[in-house]
Order: C-alpha cells, then sequence, then structure tokens
C-alpha cells in the first residue's frame, strides 16, 4: 500500500509553484472526487496566489454543468467519470478562471458506486494546457477510500509539473 508523507506533497506543490511562478503561469482545479485535494496541496504553498487563480469541486453533475459548463448531454452520453466529461470540466475551469492551466478530476473513490465499466479506484484526469489542447488519461488506483483520493491527488500534482517542465 502506497502511503504519501504532507513533506512529499509539499515538495510537489512547492515545485509546481516555482515552474508557474518562473512561467509567470497560472493554474484553477476542477475537482469532484478528491475533494478540493488538489487546491488544497497547491494553497498549502505561502505566496500561491501569484500562481493559484481559484477552484471548484464540483462534485454533483448539477455543480459541472452549472459552475464550469459540462454539457448535460455529455454527462448523460458519458457519464460523469469519462475522458469526455473531465476534458470539458478542465476547459470550462479555464476559460472562467483565466487560467494558463486547468486540471479536471473525476473518478469513484469507493467503497461503492462502480461498476463492471467503471470501477471503484477509476480516476479521469484532464489538464488543459495554454495551446487550448487538453491531456487526458486514467488511472485506476486500489486501496481505500482516502488512498484512492491521496494518489489521484499526487498524480495530478505529479503530471501538472511534468506538463509545465
Amino acid at each position: 500500500m502506497i502511503n504519501f508523507t504532507l513533506e512529499q506533497k509539499f515538495r510537489l506543490s512547492q515545485t509546481l509553484g516555482d515552474l508557474l511562478l518562473a512561467q509567470q503561469a497560472s493554474v484553477a482545479t476542477v475537482e469532484s472526487c478528491t475533494g478540493g485535494g488538489l487546491a488544497y496541496a497547491i494553497t498549502e504553498i505561502s505566496g500561491s496566489s501569484q500562481w493559484f487563480n481559484q477552484s471548484w469541486v464540483t462534485y454533483a453533475n448539477e455543480a459541472k454543468t452549472s459552475m464550469v459548463h459540462v454539457s448535460e448531454d455529455i454527462l448523460a452520453q458519458f457519464g460523469a467519470v469519462s475522458k469526455e466529461t473531465v476534458e470539458q470540466m478542465a476547459l470550462g475551469g479555464q476559460a472562467i478562471a483565466n487560467a494558463n492551466y486547468c486540471i479536471a478530476v473525476s473518478g469513484i473513490a469507493g467503497p461503492g458506486g462502480g461498476s463492471k465499466d467503471k470501477p471503484v479506484g477509476l480516476v479521469w484526469f484532464a489538464i488543459a494546457l495554454p495551446n487550448e489542447s487538453v491531456l487526458s488519461f486514467s488511472r485506476r488506483f486500489s486501496g481505500d477510500r482516502s488512498l484512492v483520493r491521496e494518489q489521484a491527488i499526487f498524480l495530478g500534482l505529479e503530471k501538472l509539473i511534468e506538463c509545465l517542465a
């Protein structure tokens, strides 16, 4: 079982902040299963207001549509935990926050809610990039609800850093 320390999370957040600051860039987050965990990690760094614009926790589908303009048709066709939904979440958040980057996360942290097609531990990520493209990917994490969420936060921070490096 993977355990992350606060020091590791702080180090990732600091690296992300240093890269954003050096590039005079900003980031926003749109989160579902992580419940604001990415925003919390980013804002643990003093001075993060220089690179962090804003965040949304869009746990319910209605929040996804009303706050970051995810299409009701996309949600109906693909569901909240899908490539299509997180891409719209990321692009919507990027536009509304006027941020260079926006990361979106939606998944099934468990212990319930999974299915054969979308098992517990499945998390979709999308990062809206400054060139109007989107990097999207999914991972299936193991462990309990807390561990799935922590792994998603760490991977999200790592992928943001990769996009900036």
